[in-house]
């Protein structure tokens, strides 16, 4: 089954639909840092790189899924929230664009948890009208990817459309969360002893690392940084992977910074010379990447923000499985005025 990825990024939502079956024949994506990573991790796809205004849905093939997860800064709840009020925020009526003229059998959007927010109804409100008026049954739940054997506290909203031509909507109850999760011992213990910090100014030290990518950005703490403990013990999942090498997570071999007043937490002094980011590749580790996924840099924030604005692969293949599954079946028809007039419930329950 072809599909198409928009704003594909290091292509961690794309990577969990192949591992499902589908082929990603097309993907864009507009920032240049990320070209050579995606290509070289995706070698079976065209990658086109103009800013998606510029291109036309007749540039782009005709496919049996559309996937991405337009720029989120514009929700986030550590941003300004300006929603669809942002030049990226507004980028999601061009995700609808392409949907609606390409009209594929379903699509599926990814975004962060901040889109639900109350400020934000409205346009939410038209995003979602705007999804089913382009032709589409739509069902979103907000999800923590570490029910979906992700080693992570990560939560986002999941928007998955099957076209009212097929007559069935997708059903997040088959997507069973599972109780075993995963630590941080799971992903990245084996690595604990080999990562090494990056050259001065955070470049990379490409081929001195032993594990590809295993190297970490060195520098301060901002104030903002040191406001809450940053470090979960190894028998936990890890905090949110951002995308920003700034305020990844402490490794878990230091002790939990302790507090010390409202907003302002301290090394521990026990365990100083253990406090250090999480690598690139401890993330990408976390984001459930394989290891022989390669991110190109020079610089080791790109790295960090490659791997943090990435959907986890294994999050991404759980959903794909049963998009897959429910193409292959026979479908059954619904009503479909009675699921167009279903409210919007902004209240979700996570995971």
């Amino acid at each position: 089954m072809q599909i198409v990825s928009l704003f594909s990024g290091c292509g961690g939502l794309d990577l969990g639909f192949r591992q499902a079956g589908f082929q990603v024949v097309w993907a864009n994506e507009y920032d240049r840092t990320i070209w050579s990573t995606y290509q070289r991790n995706h070698q079976n796809t065209i990658l086109d790189q103009r800013d998606i205004k510029e291109i036309t849905s007749q540039d782009i093939p005709d496919c049996v899924g559309i996937i991405g997860g337009p720029p989120c800064q514009s929700w986030s709840e550590g941003g300004k929230q300006r929603g669809i009020n942002d030049d990226r925020g507004r980028l999601f009526l061009e995700y609808i664009r392409v949907l609606k003229d390409k009209q594929p059998d379903f699509f599926l959007a990814e975004n962060v948890s901040g889109i639900l927010h109350s400020k934000h109804q409205e346009s939410f409100q038209q995003i979602f009208d705007s999804f089913r008026k382009a032709g589409y049954n739509v069902a979103y739940k907000l999800l923590n990817a570490k029910f979906y054997n992700v080693p992570q506290d990560r939560i986002r909203v999941i928007f998955v459309g099957y076209h009212h031509r097929l007559g069935k909507k997708f059903d997040f109850g088959k997507l069973t969360p599972q109780n075993n999760i995963p630590t941080l011992k799971d992903a990245i213990w084996n690595l604990r002893l080999s990562a090494i910090p990056a050259k001065e100014k955070n470049k990379t030290r490409g081929n001195e690392c032993l594990i590809p990518n295993h190297e970490y950005m060195i520098g301060g703490f901002s104030s903002i940084y040191m406001s809450r403990n940053r470090v979960r013990n190894w028998t936990e999942p890890s905090f949110t992977i951002q995308a920003g090498g700034r305020h990844a997570p402490i490794h878990p071999q230091a002790n939990k910074m302790i507090k010390v007043e409202k907003d302002k937490f301290v090394f521990d002094e026990n365990s100083l010379e253990n406090y250090r980011r999480l690598s690139v590749r401890e993330c990408a580790r976390i984001q459930t990447f394989p290891d022989n996924f390669i991110f190109d840099y020079d610089y080791v924030n790109n790295g960090y923000k490659m791997v943090g604005n990435a959907v986890p692969v294994n999050f991404a293949r759980a959903i794909a499985q049963i998009i897959y599954y429910d193409l292959l079946n026979q479908t059954i028809p619904v009503d479909l005025n009675q699921r167009q007039s279903e409210p919007i419930q902004l209240t979700l329950p996570v995971g």
